[in-house]
């Protein structure tokens, strides 16, 4: 009967440290993403699209007005 109480305690301990390693795992990806620079953040203000030459000149814009 020891042998059964004693494979139980080694499969708890298994379990336990299984259970570690999968939350040791989550706290580094959980780091990892918070690390990161947030994806499309950044809006292109007016100075930028002048100088992509994304923008019509002033002049040339129409005024439906």
């Amino acid at each position: 009967m020891a042998r059964s109480s004693k494979m139980s305690v080694q499969k708890r301990r298994r379990e336990l440290k299984k259970a570690e390693q999968a939350e040791l795992k989550r706290a580094t990806r959980r780091r990892t993403d918070t690390e990161e620079a947030p994806r499309g953040g950044h809006v292109a203000d007016r100075a930028d699209l002048d100088s992509y030459g994304v923008l019509a000149p002033a002049s040339e814009t129409r005024d439906d007005g």
